[in-house]
């Protein structure tokens, strides 16, 4: 009982935490994506710090919640973006820890993290440039934007991987008292 209301409590706060960083990217422009992002690497600690379903859990309680409270609904589906990857990205993980005999993990790993993201973030560039773009958008401005992806890819996940590893490595520690 008593780890479900440690889990539960944690969870709650992170989610308002993911929730107000939601709101804040559509009041605050000039750190639109660092909120997201911010926001979706609370998706990463309730995995890591709990298991995958609770994480689905939270990340759909935290994305209802930032559609019904954020001022900019568009900044919400970046968001749902960035915390599927997170979730799809922690379940690769942890289909990698529990399966020893896959050769080249690693490279299995980067391999599918760099799939995951073209899966989500293709579809959106070639089906849906209304949504991302106003007007005709040329082969070359297409060209940009489809390594301009690449490149925030890469961003996103060494941030993640800071994040988790080197920030909340420190304040997990001092927040549930274990190293």
């Amino acid at each position: 009982m008593l780890v479900n209301g440690k889990k539960m409590a944690v969870s709650g706060l992170l989610m308002a935490l993911s929730v107000v960083m939601i709101i804040l990217s559509g009041v605050l422009d000039f750190n639109t994506l660092f909120f997201l992002a911010a926001a979706a690497f609370c998706v990463g600690i309730i995995v890591r710090e709990y298991e995958l379903k609770t994480g689905i859990v939270f990340f759909a309680g935290t994305l209802l919640l930032g559609f019904l409270l954020a001022p900019q609904k568009l900044y919400c589906i970046t968001f749902a973006m960035m915390g599927a990857y997170v979730l799809f990205v922690e379940g690769l993980y942890r289909f990698l820890g529990r399966h020893q005999n896959i050769k080249n993990p690693k490279l299995i790993f980067g391999a599918g993290k760099f799939v995951i993201f073209n899966l989500m973030y293709l579809p959106a560039l070639f089906l849906f440039p209304k949504l991302l773009f106003a007007g005709e958008i040329s082969g070359k401005v297409m060209l940009f934007f489809l390594l301009g992806g690449q490149i925030a890819l890469f961003l996103f996940d060494k941030a993640y991987e800071y994040f988790l590893i080197r920030m909340w490595g420190n304040w997990r520690g001092k927040l549930f008292g274990r190293g």
